[in-house]
């Protein structure tokens, strides 16, 4: 059988089925991210009703219009759990009306591509804000090889999704064993202050021997600054020297992040006067790694959240910063912890570039399904 032409329309219908009864909850809400995919959200709910939410039953889709200011995609994701999630009544729910016609995995095949993103938001209107409305999303052509021909290609996608999800599961594992072992450490180890155990720092750029101006991210990583900066005008900036923290006690209400970050470079970096350099005291009491590994827990950034004062910007001023505790285990204990840590991390940016190489599939996978059915 060859290829058969429609209209999306023809094979979705929308879904306005509302939480009116409150029978979801707050743990149910879902946002969206740019990979595509549920996750979950990151608004204020503090008093806001549920009632008006939209029900994402499992095998539908979600997607928000607004694609202006949003990485060059569209931001939508399939449910493809067993679980009812409900989202913001500004989304737009779908789900497939001729299953019989194309998959509901097959489309979003076609979905998580590159040239889909490229094609809503060249369809996108507006002038404050873009969006990519219903009735354009029920104009997109679609071109489709037959249902037996999309289930051999979705039967590679999924059975490379499942084996990622295996192999995300053991990481997580891998996780759990690392906060697990620093739970039991809060109350079976004393603790030492940070000004015990770090020395601040104070080397600038003056000969200009460094460029490239970095930052700090809620990851707690270094990246390159958005900042508009002239190398020229950095002799200023400090330097970070490897096994070096840099440290900033700006916090914004939504991240609610200590921004702290390790240079694990084999080369320093420069960072804004602004923020405070640090170094291990004794490298023989305490691993920079470990430090960095206590301060990577959630539970330190909602210390480090209530710790901070301010008005329009909070703050974690240095010496409360310095004030803060942290268990010391013995050295030889340290360096297990943060063996297993450095797997975790390893390990979670293979299964990263894993889900990357599944995404840059779709493509591949539509675009051999097509070729395939149009040859026969």
């Amino acid at each position: 059988m060859g290829l058969s032409k429609y209209k999306l329309g023809e094979l979705i219908s929308l879904c306005d089925e509302r939480n009116s009864d409150n029978i979801y909850t707050l743990s149910d809400v879902k946002g969206i991210s740019i990979k595509k995919e549920f996750i979950e959200t990151k608004a204020d709910m503090a008093g806001v009703s549920l009632s008006p939410y939209i029900l994402v039953r499992p095998d539908s889709f979600a997607y928000v219009t607004v694609t202006s200011r949003n990485g060059e995609k569209i931001t939508l994701a399939h449910n493809t759990s067993n679980n009812t999630y409900i989202v913001s009544s500004s989304y737009i729910v779908f789900k497939v009306d001729r299953p019989e016609v194309i998959l509901s995995d097959y489309l979003f095949m076609f979905f998580n591509r590159p040239e889909f993103d490229r094609y809503s938001r060249f369809n996108s209107w507006g002038s404050a804000r873009e969006t990519f409305s219903w009735e354009d999303f029920c104009d997109i052509d679609i071109t489709l090889p037959s249902i037996e021909q999309q289930r051999k290609y979705v039967d590679v996608y999924l059975a490379l999704q499942n084996n990622l999800v295996a192999y995300q599961s053991k990481v997580e594992e891998l996780k759990l064993v690392c906060d697990g072992y620093i739970d039991q450490l809060k109350v079976k180890i004393p603790k030492q202050k940070v000004g015990d155990l770090l020395e601040t720092v104070d080397k600038r750029n003056s000969e200009l021997t460094y460029t490239g101006v970095q930052g700090i991210n809620i990851n707690k990583t270094f990246f390159p600054t958005v900042a508009n900066i002239d190398e020229g005008s950095t002799r200023n900036y400090k330097v970070v020297e490897t096994n070096q923290f840099a440290f900033s006690g700006m916090q914004t209400g939504r991240d609610m992040c200590i921004r702290i970050a390790l240079n694990e470079e084999s080369k320093p970096v420069i960072i804004s006067p602004a923020y405070t350099v640090f170094k291990i005291k004794d490298d023989n009491v305490v691993l920079s790694h470990f430090i960095m590994l206590w301060f990577s827990r959630k539970q330190i950034d909602r210390y480090g959240w209530f710790a901070s004062d301010g008005s329009i910007r909070s703050n974690l001023d240095l010496e409360r910063f310095c004030e803060m505790e942290i268990p010391i285990p013995d050295i030889s204990v340290q360096r297990e912890i943060v063996n297993i840590h450095k797997c975790y991390i390893e390990r979670q940016r293979i299964a990263t570039q894993l889900k990357e190489q599944l995404n840059n599939l779709c493509p591949i996978l539509i675009k051999g399904s097509l070729e395939t059915s149009n040859r026969k």
